[in-house]
């Protein structure tokens, strides 16, 4: 007996150059997931590319370590403040309050790797959340 969780069928013969993805099962997956776990996966990859970019994402090997994007992670920690403000009422504070923590976590971030640092209350994301000061 194994723990493991079975593939979906569509996932378990994988796709060639001359067949089409079965997008029937595809939306059948996505219709069986529930909303609050589809913005919580966009906030976290949301997250992620966002520490990427601002050069946090530095893992045992270096690889990528001083890589540094400031224009990219901008655009990230706006959009996922953005996707939070929109998202509030929508998911539970169990779910909003760790994604609201690495959200300020990313704006502390930003504002300390910027050379010449926003204004408080101009920085990514904080039309969304207030001022955050570093």
């Amino acid at each position: 007996m194994s723990d493991a969780t079975p593939l979906p069928e569509h996932a378990e013969h994988p796709q060639t150059a001359d067949q089409a993805p079965d997008f029937d099962a595809l939306t059948r997956d996505i219709a069986e997931v529930p909303a609050v776990e589809v913005i919580v996966t966009v906030a976290v990859n949301l997250m992620s590319a966002a520490a990427v970019k601002l050069g946090l994402a530095a893992d045992d090997t270096d690889a990528g370590a001083g890589y540094k994007d400031l224009d990219e992670a901008r655009k990230l920690v706006h959009a996922l403040a953005g996707l939070l403000d929109a998202s509030t009422t929508e998911i539970s504070s169990f779910h909003a309050a760790p994604l609201r923590d690495g959200l300020k976590s990313l704006q502390l971030a930003f504002r300390e790797e910027s050379l010449v640092p926003d204004e408080p209350g101009k920085g990514p994301g904080e039309k969304y959340t207030g001022p955050v000061y570093g």
